[in-house]
């Protein structure tokens, strides 16, 4: 392969191919560098995407990788970044199977690292039948038995949510709930349970949950449970190089997608907490974009010079 690119984009999921595509329709020279391992890969079905509704993810993501490699300026590299540094041209990126590449900017689309409670079954669950958004999953378990993993202020906005979906609707707190008496009655008023008692299984078939057990042994049957989970960055590297985070571990980005390091942008799941495929291309598609722009105008300031 090649070692010098005009954009090495890291993460090969929705939001890289989709800045991918930009790219390449663009006539730049383009590298991803991706480790085949996405958050959703073993979720079932993908939603609230338009003309793709239903279709499995890897369905998609396959598709997406047929149509951005039939463009011969972009390449495609299975493996994984593991860091990275400035250099007096752009930048330089080293793998983990010690490959070095050299570009003028740089995308991050590696999406993020869940971090699974420590309940039996979980890991299991997630994506299946422990989903995290309405949007994507709600309508496919409507009006049935469902929980929500969650406690504080977040988890009582959250719960106001989707009781548009089902009204057998719980609220687990995983121990003592946060919450004041008026959002306690908010949501008895909305007949949304609350229950306290601490959950150490999800005893599922295949993903789909069949009811949780709890630490004193009793059970409760349930179709889903929704959970918001704290989560890491997928690769060092955006930190390494000095990009500012937010509150929340997202990379910190503007609407251009570019970050606060001077030709390093960033889109998908790793800046935002909209976790959707919807999302993650619109994003992609935004910084592919605006790096492209920033490109074309480099090169014309630069033949200016020349003459």
């Amino acid at each position: 392969m090649q070692k010098e690119y005009d954009v090495i984009i890291i993460g090969g999921s929705y939001a890289g191919l989709s800045a991918a595509l930009s790219l390449a329709r663009a006539l730049k020279q383009v590298l991803v560098i991706d480790g085949g391992k996405p958050c959703n890969w073993q979720t079932p079905h993908s939603h609230n995407f338009l003309t793709q509704d239903g279709q499995s993810p890897k369905a998609i993501s396959d598709l997406a990788k047929s149509q951005v490699l039939a463009y011969d300026n972009v390449a495609l590299l299975e493996d994984f970044a593991v860091s990275g540094q400035q250099t007096d041209h752009g930048f330089e990126i080293v793998t983990e199977k010690n490959n070095v590449f050299h570009a003028q900017k740089l995308i991050f689309a590696n999406g993020i690292k869940d971090q699974f409670p420590d309940i039996v079954g979980f890991g299991e669950c997630w994506g299946v039948s422990v989903i995290h958004c309405p949007y994507c999953h709600g309508y496919e378990v409507r009006n049935q038995k469902t929980g929500l993993l969650g406690n504080g202020e977040d988890s009582f906005e959250f719960a106001k949510l989707l009781w548009n979906w089902t009204k057998e609707l719980t609220l687990f707190t995983n121990g003592k709930c946060a919450l004041n008496g008026d959002q306690k009655q908010s949501l008895a008023d909305k007949g949304i349970q609350i229950n306290e008692q601490e959950i150490v299984e999800i005893v599922h078939d295949k993903g789909k949950i069949k009811h949780l057990v709890f630490s004193d042994g009793s059970i409760e049957k349930l179709n889903a449970l929704y959970a918001r989970i704290k989560f890491e960055q997928h690769c060092g590297i955006p930190q390494q190089l000095g990009c500012e985070f937010t509150e929340a571990g997202l990379i910190a980005s503007d609407h251009f997608q570019k970050t606060t390091v001077e030709g390093v942008y960033a889109c998908g799941d790793n800046t935002s907490m909209m976790r959707s495929v919807a999302n993650a291309v619109y994003s992609g598609n935004m910084a592919g974009a605006a790096v492209s722009k920033e490109l074309i105008a480099a090169e014309i300031k630069k033949e200016a010079l020349q003459d």
